[in-house]
């Protein structure tokens, strides 16, 4: 789910006033920050709600950089937008802390090692006719990501789910979601309705995210530096607005520009530039929301993907760190390695990973550059604190969807979408049973929940263990 749709959040469910607390540093060096986000980069596991979790874990809770409030409404707001939601809160955190050049650094240390595996892994499917050793790679590291995603509702869960109408609302999320099949954008417009409407009518009901919470606003960097006068560059503008547009949109269009007179106007790469554009227009819940659309048309329109490879892509994407729509640059990468428009096949093919990469990225960053001052200023606004309290309380219902979801598919080799009216159900074959993927689940779920194993040690074992089981028994 939402690409659609990063976050960590478990620390939290033991008493977190019992955790020793950090200390707030009045500033962050740039060079630091790079490190932390080239960090989290790298550990960017388990879809939006690891990556999320993730977050909340190194910004809020260990390094207190950002206060919990201000987390979960930049949060909400990087949730209504197209696109991964969790590069997008990198590149809002980043932002509030540097600027642009902390937007750009957070947003694009975010996807770029999970963008330079994909392009490897890209490669080597497409040389290889026989992905054994891959897929036996990957085997026991899907276990830990799904441990992780539910390692997150946990924690994601504890800290938005503060009262009995925001934990409704998560509720009835997931039934939505998980039961209905409920399009991500219909469930966070009901949600925000639902918190607006509250906002007079109940107020206490739907309190702002992180109120109360550990960390207070005024004890945390950002609020420091606002309590300084230095977040200036948050203060929203029409000319700036105007200049962010401009810009962005010039970048955007870019690979038009320069690969129309190379290759024609027909060429794979301007035609990947073209599809992959619109669908960052339309990715609202993320990679999950826009893989059919994708998959019928790389499959039956443009011919690029074999029917089931859009599978082996989503695999791929599932199991490396950064967004889940990285997903996008698998297609981008077979479709121009085999039609390369004259070029040879490994260089098409690089070439249109890195033209997805582009139209994919660049609308991101424009929403968070454009947007986020304007959100920023309406932080003191009630009803628009609680519409984005619902709005965060859903997410949780949309983790959960995820949760179980990834669960499924881990523990059973076959699974099927069953539909009676409009019910819409996801079952499994119990005869197709993986015991040891099952129980490789189980087990790092416990080491990250219950013994708080550093997650890089849970993913390295997990993916040890899960190749040896899979290559002995190939």
């Amino acid at each position: 789910m939402r690409s659609s749709a990063r976050a960590e959040l478990l620390g939290f469910v033991a008493d977190q006033t019992a955790l020793p607390r950090a200390s707030v540093p009045d500033r962050v060096g740039l060079a630091e920050a790079v490190r932390l986000w080239a960090r989290i980069g790298v550990l960017s596991f388990g879809g939006p709600a690891g990556q999320i979790a993730l977050m909340h874990d190194e910004l809020v809770t260990k390094r207190r950089w950002i206060d919990e409030a201000r987390f979960f409404h930049a949060l909400s707001y990087c949730t209504l937008l197209p696109g991964p939601e969790a590069q997008q809160l990198a590149t809002y955190v980043g932002w509030l802390l540097h600027g642009t050049a902390g937007g750009l650094v957070a947003g694009t240390l975010f996807v770029l090692p999970g963008a330079a595996l994909m392009l490897a892994l890209s490669t080597l499917y497409a040389l290889s006719s026989d992905v054994t050793a891959i897929a036996a790679l990957f085997y026991g590291l899907k276990a830990a990501v799904a441990a992780v995603v539910v390692q997150a509702l946990v924690r994601v869960g504890k800290r938005a789910l503060r009262t009995r109408p925001l934990a409704a609302v998560a509720l009835a999320a997931f039934v939505a979601l998980f039961f209905f099949a409920v399009p991500f954008p219909v469930v966070v417009a009901a949600a925000a309705l639902v918190g607006l409407a509250a906002s007079r009518r109940a107020p206490d009901a739907f309190p702002a995210a992180g109120h109360g919470g550990a960390h207070a606003a005024a004890d945390s960097t950002v609020a420091r530096m606002e309590a300084r006068g230095e977040l200036a560059h948050a203060a929203p503008t029409a000319g700036r607005a105007a200049r962010v547009l401009a810009i962005s949109l010039g970048l955007w269009a870019l690979p038009f520009a320069l690969l129309v007179p190379l290759f024609g106007p027909d060429s794979t790469f301007v035609e990947e530039a073209r599809f992959f554009s619109e669908c960052a227009m339309v990715t609202f819940g993320g990679a999950y929301a826009v893989l059919g659309h994708v998959a019928s048309a790389a499959v039956d329109d443009f011919g690029w993907l074999a029917p089931g490879e859009m599978l082996d892509g989503l695999g791929l994407a599932e199991t490396t760190p950064g967004p889940l729509v990285l997903v996008l640059q698998f297609v981008g990468f077979l479709g121009a390695y085999r039609e390369p428009s004259g070029l040879p096949p490994l260089a098409g093919g690089v070439i249109g990973s890195l033209v997805t990469l582009w139209v994919t990225f660049v609308p991101c960053f424009l929403w968070i550059f454009l947007g986020a001052p304007f959100v920023e200023r309406l932080r003191a606004s009630r009803a628009l604190a609680a519409a984005l309290s619902a709005i965060t309380a859903a997410v949780v219902g949309v983790i959960a969807n995820l949760s179980l979801w990834f669960a499924l598919h881990v523990a059973f080799r076959e699974v099927h979408d069953v539909s009676f009216g409009p019910l819409r159900l996801v079952l499994p074959a119990l005869a197709s049973l993986d015991p040891f993927a099952a129980a490789l689940t189980g087990l790092a779920a416990l080491a990250l929940i219950r013994f708080e194993v550093p997650l890089p040690r849970v993913l390295l074992a997990a993916a040890l263990l899960g190749a040896a089981v899979r290559l002995a028994f190939a």
